[in-house]
């Protein structure tokens, strides 16, 4: 689904990506783990075309899309749930579904019924502003507003970051439940170790901008990967 070779950029005099290569397959929760700083959300806004690159090939379903702009990476099926969510907090609960609705040409009007059933929390809340969310709806919200633009890739920057327990738990339920249809591919960016390691069928490690170690998400116990996010 998603194939990222030999990435490189800079920000000023800084190498803030180094070479940076990695695979994120159909039906499978790719983790890419990494303490503050160590070039995640770069790499995120260099898939997402937000961020140009200096070298490298980003392929999304055999096709380069290096050098492609944010929208027609969106309208190829790759959809962003971003760190800090950015919601539109003046709008409704289901006004922030329909605007991304309507940014993907979709002929449906209504929300689909199967995302109230997923975040039963936005059906109850349908009405209310995005702003007047708790930070965990407001979670929720980001990663609906990302399904109903039905993407091929999920890609998912940090979803845990200030978010109640109880609630990342339901988080992680919906993220396993994605990845059991096996339609999708997701790509999770995370620091939260035991939150990751539920989820990830394959985890890559960054430090400074470069892949430091990779491997089998079942394995990242036996292979070290909390004691790599310590500070």
């Amino acid at each position: 689904m998603l194939k990222i070779e030999g990435l490189n950029q800079y920000y000023g005099g800084s190498h803030t990506l180094r070479d940076v290569s990695l695979v994120a397959e159909t039906g499978a929760v790719t983790a890419v783990l990494g303490r503050n700083g160590m070039g995640k959300t770069t790499l995120l806004k260099c898939m997402m075309g937000l961020l140009p690159v200096k070298s490298g090939r980003i392929e999304f379903e055999g096709q380069d899309i290096t050098r492609m702009k944010p929208h027609q990476r969106a309208q190829l099926g790759i959809a962003l749930v971003p760190q800090g969510r950015e919601i539109f907090p003046r709008l409704t609960v289901e006004e922030n579904l329909k605007i991304a609705m309507a940014a993907t040409h979709q002929k449906e009007r209504a929300v689909p019924g199967w995302v109230y059933e997923t975040f039963p929390i936005l059906k109850q809340f349908v009405r209310r502003r995005g702003g007047d969310l708790s930070g965990g709806q407001q979670q929720q919200l980001a990663i609906a507003r990302a399904l109903v633009t039905k993407p091929r890739l999920l890609i998912l920057d940090e979803p845990t970051e200030g978010i109640q327990p109880n609630v990342i738990k339901d988080i992680e339920h919906v993220i396993a439940g994605l990845a059991a249809q096996r339609t999708m591919a997701i790509l999770l960016v995370e620091q939260y170790y035991d939150f990751a390691r539920e989820l990830a069928d394959r985890y890559v490690v960054l430090q400074r901008g470069e892949v430091l170690q990779a491997g089998d998400g079942k394995r990242m116990d036996e292979d070290g990967v909390r004691g790599l996010l310590a500070v």
